[in-house]
């Protein structure tokens, strides 16, 4: 893991994310308290599937993948993190090993906070037991959607478009349309949607042709998000 500690004290940090937005001041004093923020190369790799579930993390900038791997290697990406996201939750509380692998994407800052520092706070903040629940279920519900657009989109087009989709909650709303960083490899998106990369690249030129996406650097542009949706829902039924 390449991080750089930031400081010897803790950080007083922005606290994003749902489950941040349900803890009690108190509670969010405590956790707070917790941090200890570091910096992170691209591509550096927070824990491994199969590791001891030692810690959880908390992304305050950047962007982090999770997957899981085959024993023949095939890897299965299975979403992007990003700030204000916590990852490793359920293998801390629980002390098993971590399920999947978190490898950041960009230059990312990270928080992470032991197991045994974690369960002293519940021990003494109870009241965050309620968001940890809420959290932990919201991990399900994105399970359960990656398992939709893997098992139940039956084209291609589909596929990667509730994948834009998904990714574009989270972007710039502008006028037209959606605004998000997009710098993946086709194989990258690929392993999201267990396609090929050369079927990745002929969709998206589909949908750029047709004006459902745009391009521009690192950035991508959805116009219409109903537009997209509809494309890829026509595309099932040919």
């Amino acid at each position: 893991m390449e991080s750089m500690r930031e400081g010897n004290c803790r950080s007083q940090v922005k606290s994003t994310g749902e489950f941040f937005s349900e803890l009690t001041a108190s509670s969010l004093e405590g956790f707070s308290a917790m941090e200890y923020p570091s910096s992170h190369a691209a591509n550096a790799v927070l824990f491994t599937e199969g590791d001891p579930g030692r810690a959880l993390f908390v992304i305050r900038e950047g962007e982090v993948r999770l997957s899981i791997s085959s024993s023949e290697g095939k890897r299965l990406s299975l979403r992007i993190a990003r700030e204000g996201d916590i990852i490793g939750l359920s293998s801390t509380l629980s002390g098993t090993p971590y399920d999947m692998t978190a490898e950041t994407l960009y230059p990312s800052r990270i928080a992470s906070i032991e197991r045994r520092e974690f369960l002293s706070f519940l021990e003494h903040h109870p009241d965050a037991y309620q968001a940890v629940t809420n959290e932990l279920g919201r991990h399900m519900s994105i399970a359960c959607s990656q398992l939709r657009t893997l098992g139940l989109s039956s084209s291609a087009p589909e596929k990667l478009a509730r994948l834009l989709l998904e990714w574009s909650d989270r972007g710039q709303d502008r006028k037209p349309g959606r605004r998000m960083r997009f710098s993946l490899t086709h194989e990258e998106i690929g392993d999201f949607i267990g396609t090929s990369r050369e079927t990745v690249t002929r969709t998206l030129s589909k949908f750029k042709n047709r004006h459902l996406v745009a391009f521009q650097g690192c950035m991508m542009t959805i116009p219409s998000p109903a537009a997209l949706a509809d494309y890829a829902h026509a595309q099932t039924w040919r």
